[in-house]
């Protein structure tokens, strides 16, 4: 199963049939898809699903019907424990941008946090899971597909906001301020925090 998230709401791919589903399955085919972000999109249903019997495939398939855009994102600590954070439309978010042509995802990952935040310094500990949520473009849907790596820093200097992305606050955020900034942020991103362990330090 997986979550691909319209406007905060989810679009779950999945190969097991829904036993009540009132009107919100729908057929992996391009129309059908369409149909249910539309759906999502506009406030019409609060989650929908399609279907596929084969797990291993209804990805691949999903992703042939909708164009794809692939970003590396950063979800970056500092000896302290703190969590670094941009705040962009209204929004906490973490560190992310799209992979360049030629281009390993890590090493976009490493730049975008770069880019975003002024941060220097960074080592990628570990991949950490991918998320998957659509957004519009020139009139088009698309699905971004997100990778994400826990990445560690020692860096303590400025931190400074990339203004042309719209990043009005770059922060480090200890437990307290962590939990603050996740009531007020996406649900890609809250998942991201599934499981992690806080630190004594705030």
């Amino acid at each position: 199963m997986y979550k691909v998230f319209v406007n905060e709401s989810p679009l779950i791919l999945t190969n097991e049939r829904q036993e009540n589903s009132n009107g919100n399955l729908f057929s992996l085919d391009g129309d059908s898809i369409l149909m249910a972000i539309e759906s999502l999109s506009k406030g019409r249903l609060k989650e929908a699903y399609i279907y596929h019997p084969d797990e291993e495939k209804i990805l691949d398939v999903f992703m042939h019907k909708i164009p794809v855009v692939v970003a590396g994102g950063g979800f970056v600590t500092n000896p302290k424990g703190k969590i670094l954070f941009i705040y962009r439309n209204d929004k906490w978010d973490l560190p992310k941008g799209k992979v360049d042509k030629g281009e390993s995802i890590e090493k976009a990952a490493i730049r975008e946090v770069e880019e975003e935040t002024g941060v220097r310094d960074l080592v990628i500990d570990k991949f950490l899971r991918t998320t998957y949520h659509i957004f519009r473009r020139n009139g088009e849907y698309r699905l971004k597909q997100v990778h994400w790596f826990a990445m560690y820093t020692k860096y303590d200097g400025k931190l400074v906001g990339q203004k042309d992305e719209g990043i009005m606050k770059v922060k480090w955020k200890g437990p307290k301020k962590v939990k603050k900034a996740l009531e007020n942020s996406y649900f890609n991103i809250k998942i991201l925090f599934e499981g992690w362990s806080i630190p004594d330090q705030e």
